[in-house]
């Protein structure tokens, strides 16, 4: 958080920076204005709710996510989504706690952030990537990339939250997300 960025912005790092420390359960708006170095009050003038200043919170990890797909394009069609895979659940691992505020409708739908502009798009050059890797078939290039990415998000998910570690000790992340590749690509 930089002291002259402004409030808005000021507001959303703060809630970002403190979010792996205390979850999104715990990350109230005192919390964060106290962060913040501003009143209570402040976030009232950028956010009509805390959910709307979670939902720009989450926002934050969206972009980040962006970032890291963007970053992968080299390499064939199936590499590149072997990679994309990868970053994603790479992603919830490093970052378990914006990774489930990201993915919590129930908290951000109807905040006013706007989310779906930022993840259809991500969702949409996914599919072309599992279009593009997985060839012709009878299956529908967008019912096969949501099938593989809720396979990969429930990968993420019991990463992100500690339980494949207790059902499955030594598991290899690696090759969980190759086979869900290998099965829906087939």
């Amino acid at each position: 958080m930089v002291e002259d960025e402004p409030l808005r912005e000021r507001l959303v790092s703060a809630g970002v920076d403190l979010l792996e420390q205390v979850g999104a359960a715990h990350l109230g708006l005192r919390v964060i204005t106290r962060a913040a170095g501003v009143s209570h009050g402040a976030p009232r003038r950028y956010f009509r709710t805390h959910n709307a200043l979670l939902a720009a919170i989450a926002a934050r990890g969206f972009a980040e996510l962006a970032g890291r797909f963007a970053a992968v394009d080299a390499g064939s069609a199936r590499d590149r989504l072997a990679r994309t895979s990868a970053e994603y659940i790479e992603f919830a691992a490093q970052r378990p706690e914006m990774f489930t505020l990201m993915f919590r409708h129930d908290l951000l739908e109807g905040s006013g952030e706007n989310l779906r502009s930022v993840t259809l798009p991500l969702f949409a050059r996914f599919a072309d990537l599992v279009g593009a890797a997985s060839g012709p078939g009878t299956m529908d290039p967008r019912d096969r990339a949501i099938a593989l990415w809720t396979n990969l998000h429930g990968i993420a998910a019991v990463q992100a939250n500690g339980s494949l570690r207790l059902v499955g000790p030594g598991v290899d992340i690696r090759m969980l997300v190759a086979r869900a590749l290998e099965v829906h690509l087939a």
